[in-house]
Parts: structure tokens; C-alpha cells; sequence
């Protein structure tokens, strides 16, 4: 095994070495990038992330050089899900958030090197998800069925809760769609079904938290209804479920698997950064962030077998995945 200062060699003759194409990553010219699926607006992201990205890299240089400072990190946010499959195509991403499906067309269609490391776990519901179907409650739309012949706004084609799993729900209950459109985001369909610009809609689904509040237990909701609480205060008055999609594995983050060409080095880094990460959420500004981005507690080690779940439904719906990633 590579000592701290043999690594802390390795950066500083890779960087004055002559004909040397490209700095390591991690290093000030070569940045280890993180990188955030725009599940909300990209303010909002930003903000919160600054605390995680001073945080790891305080620690991946503790763990990665030992020291307290040194490993490099710059964080961006792509326009949308499929920058974030591209990005790891041509090395401009190093890590990632992704939503299921995007890990999947990434790694499975793209064939681009990449290793799902965590996954978000939402308390009460786990390590998966669902995606939940929304219309106005003035609404005559009750149920699933009465969807047929309707107006309808999927999220982006990229997501799993917002796309791929209602896609399978209607298909299996026979359900054909008027009009269908993609918002772009999980907030927006909801602000689309308040608008009556469409008459029902796809969200990311998460159990209410239940809160004490003068001395009673309070429901509070965490689907994407919450993302618009400022626009809309009553909109769990407004806005209703009519219904739900199967479960799933929960999205991952997602860790691109040829940073390093010595195998030994690249799992010593998958190891500091699913350690750095797990540290992170535990902390006072990691609870706020994972609320803000991804309505999770915390996060848990995850395999790529655990996807293969949502490989089938792929292959159920019979979808041409490369079309979506053009």
C-alpha cells in the first residue's frame, strides 16, 4: 500500500514532470468535479453545496494525502440530467448525483466508466422510492384511470419518478395520454398542474415527516409539492396524489471509475469519498443539504446489481434509451 507521502510525491512530480498532458485530479489545476442534477433551481443547489465541498475537501485530503489540505474540488450544475451522462463521458465529471435511470443510460447505454457508490435512504421509506401522480383537488380526476385522454407534464426524460415509472404505470393499466410534456423539473410540474396548464402530473414521492408541534403529531409533506410552498402555502389543499408508481432503489451517487489507472488507488479514493460523504450528512449543514436536494436522512453504500430492478422496467417498456441521450 501507497504511504501519504508517496501519494503527496506522486502529485508533485505528475505536476512538474515535463510532456505531462494534464495535471492528476485533485490537484489545483486539475480539480476533482462534482457535479449536481438540478432537481431544484440552480441557486438553491449552489448555496448549499458550498459547506459539502469545503468539507470534502478537507477530508479526501486527510484521507487521500494527509493532510489537512491540498486535494482540489470544484462543483458545477449542469442545465440538465443528461449533461450529467455526457460529463462523465468525456472526464468532466468525476462525481455525481444522479437520478436512477440516469446512472443506468450512463453506465449501461453510454458505456461510459462509472460505479454507483451510495444511495440516498429516506426515512420512514428506505433505500427506494416511488414516484407519486398529482392533479388539482377541485379536479374530477380521482384515480389513475381517469387519466385517459388527458393532459399530462412528466418531469425530464432523464428521471426515474418523473418519467420511467409512471411510463411503466400507464402502460400496464392500458392508459392512453392525450397530450404529454416535460417540465424540466419536479417543481415545475407541480406549478404546471396549479396553472391548469396540464390536468394531472409525475412527482418525486417521499413519506411525510411526522413532527411534535404543541404537543401534537404533525404531518409534514416532503414530496415536491414542498418545493413550492413560498408560491403556494396551501398546496397540499391545492394539489393532491391520485396515485402512486411501484418502488425502486433510491437514485445514487454515482463515482466515475477510471480517475486513476492503478486500480488499487482508485478504490482507495471510492473509499474516502463514500467515508467523506457519510461523515458529511451527519453533520448540521449535511442534514440541510440532503432536505434541500434530495429529501433523504442520510446515505448508504449501494451496488450496481441493485439497479437491475429498474433494468427490467427499461426493457418492459421497451424504450429506446439511446434516443435520450443524443
Amino acid at each position: 500500500m501507497k504511504s501519504k507521502l508517496q501519494y503527496l510525491a506522486t502529485f508533485a512530480l505528475a505536476i512538474l514532470a515535463i510532456g505531462c498532458t494534464q495535471s492528476p485530479t485533485g490537484t489545483k489545476a486539475n480539480p476533482f468535479r462534482i457535479m449536481f442534477i438540478p432537481y431544484v433551481e440552480s441557486q438553491t443547489i449552489t448555496y448549499h453545496t458550498q459547506s459539502l465541498v469545503k468539507f470534502l475537501e478537507t477530508r479526501l485530503s486527510q484521507k487521500m494525502l494527509g493532510t489537512d489540505e491540498g486535494f482540489y474540488i470544484k462543483a458545477a450544475i449542469p442545465t440538465s440530467y443528461i449533461a450529467v451522462v455526457e460529463a462523465f463521458g468525456t472526464k468532466r465529471a468525476d462525481l455525481s448525483s444522479m437520478t436512477t435511470f440516469s446512472y443506468i443510460l450512463t453506465r449501461d447505454i453510454k458505456k461510459y466508466p462509472v460505479e454507483a457508490i451510495l444511495s440516498v435512504d429516506r426515512d420512514p421509506d428506505g433505500m427506494v422510492y416511488r414516484g407519486a401522480i398529482i392533479a388539482r383537488a377541485d379536479s374530477p380526476i380521482k384515480k389513475i384511470e381517469d387519466l385517459e385522454g388527458k393532459r399530462f407534464a412528466y418531469s425530464d426524460p432523464a428521471s426515474t419518478s418523473g418519467f420511467i415509472l409512471p411510463a411503466k404505470l400507464f402502460k400496464d393499466k392500458k392508459i392512453n395520454l392525450a397530450e404529454t410534456v416535460f417540465a424540466g423539473r419536479h417543481d415545475s410540474v407541480v406549478m404546471m398542474v396549479h396553472q391548469k396548464q396540464v390536468d394531472a402530473g409525475a412527482i418525486y414521492y417521499s413519506s411525510p415527516e411526522q413532527r411534535i408541534v404543541d404537543g401534537k403529531n404533525v404531518a409534514f409533506i416532503r414530496d415536491a409539492r414542498s418545493m413550492v410552498l413560498t408560491q403556494i402555502p396551501d398546496v397540499e389543499k391545492k394539489i393532491k396524489i391520485i396515485g402512486f408508481t411501484q418502488e425502486v432503489t433510491n437514485e445514487p451517487w454515482v463515482l466515475r471509475a477510471n480517475i486513476y489507472d492503478d486500480p488499487k488507488d482508485q478504490a482507495r479514493l471510492k473509499k474516502a469519498v463514500q467515508e467523506s460523504i457519510m461523515e458529511f450528512v451527519k453533520t448540521e449543514d449535511g442534514k440541510v443539504l440532503m432536505q434541500k436536494l434530495v429529501r433523504a436522512e442520510k446515505v448508504v453504500p449501494v451496488s450496481d446489481s441493485d439497479y437491475d430492478g429498474v433494468r427490467q422496467i427499461l426493457i418492459d417498456l421497451e424504450i429506446d434509451s439511446t434516443k435520450l441521450v443524443k
